[in-house]
């Protein structure tokens, strides 16, 4: 009898997980067709069907989720010793696939990305951005990269970066037409340029001075789910951002835009690259982690 291979059973597991093929297919390097004929093909060999398939889902059958759950195990052991002999190489290769925020992607790309790929020429990282927070070992990840205080309990943390700072900013243009706010409450009188949450929330801007916090949800007449789009907008003059230090330190040079309320953003715990501890650790991975941890100990961190 035909037996099932390796690459059979990746596919399954990743279909498995994306619930759909399209991102399955971006996970195993593979075209979304090709990936369909060989599910289809696996089952129609063993003569049972693994998924529910509609134009708008894909599911997992009641067998196809039995198959996957008495497959897991074997598959973590089969991926774990391939993992062991590839550490017997000299130099790291393969592809490790990292999650996190379209941000922390940016602010991590020089320092530590480009300079991983320039020690390592025969590794390939693969960094998908959302906002959501995924669980990086269901969806198939080596490591995430997030703020510190976003980090799973469960997770080992390994520090990417010094503090991070809010910074509340508008264009010279803007302020020429409205006072200076010197407190979070004189936020009720400005156009605040909001941002939407990836659960769909707006979030509250936080301040915080001497021990006393304050969330404000200020108003305004634009909403947006990226800090460059509100960049842009606060540039143009249509309001005023709550976004990164980081983000705008080019800008406030340049006098592009103009800080305020800078006394009520104090320093908070920054970015983290973080693994689960509960599998062997790919060897690409743990150069990556020897990086990380080698610009931190020259930054001090």
């Amino acid at each position: 009898m035909e037996t099932t291979g390796l690459s059979e059973l990746e596919a399954v597991h990743a279909v498995a997980r994306h619930r759909g093929f399209r991102a399955a297919a971006v996970e195993l390097g593979v075209s979304r067709s090709a990936l369909s004929h060989a599910v289809a093909a696996l089952e129609a060999r063993l003569g049972v069907r693994l998924f529910h398939r509609t134009t708008r889902s894909v599911a997992p059958t009641q067998a196809g989720e039995r198959f996957v759950a008495d497959t897991a195990p074997a598959l973590r052991d089969i991926r774990a010793a391939l993992d062991r002999l590839a550490g017997q190489r000299a130099t790291p290769s393969g592809t490790l696939r990292i999650n996190s925020s379209a941000g922390a992607a940016r602010m991590i790309m020089q320092p530590v990305v480009l300079e991983f790929l320039r020690r390592y020429p025969e590794m390939t990282v693969d960094i998908v951005t959302e906002g959501r927070l995924v669980d990086i070992v269901l969806e198939g990840f080596d490591a995430g990269v997030r703020l510190a205080e976003l980090v799973p309990q469960d997770m080992i943390a390994v520090p990417l970066g010094p503090e991070l700072r809010f910074a509340v900013v508008g264009s010279p243009g803007y302020f020429a037409d409205s006072f200076i706010p010197t407190t979070p409450a004189d936020l009720a009188r400005h156009r605040c340029i909001r941002s939407r949450m990836p659960g769909g929330s707006l979030y509250r801007w936080e301040f915080e001075r001497h021990g006393e916090a304050v969330a404000i949800d200020g108003a305004g007449p634009l909403i947006l789910d990226d800090s460059l789009l509100m960049l842009d907008a606060a540039r143009a003059g249509i309001g005023l951002a709550y976004v990164t230090e980081w983000q705008v330190a080019e800008d406030l040079a340049a006098g592009r835009l103009v800080r305020v309320l800078e006394e009520w953003t104090p320093p908070f715990p920054g970015l983290c690259l973080y693994y689960s501890g509960r599998r062997h650790l790919p060897t690409g991975l743990r150069a990556l982690v020897d990086l990380v941890r080698e610009i931190g100990a020259k930054a001090g961190i």
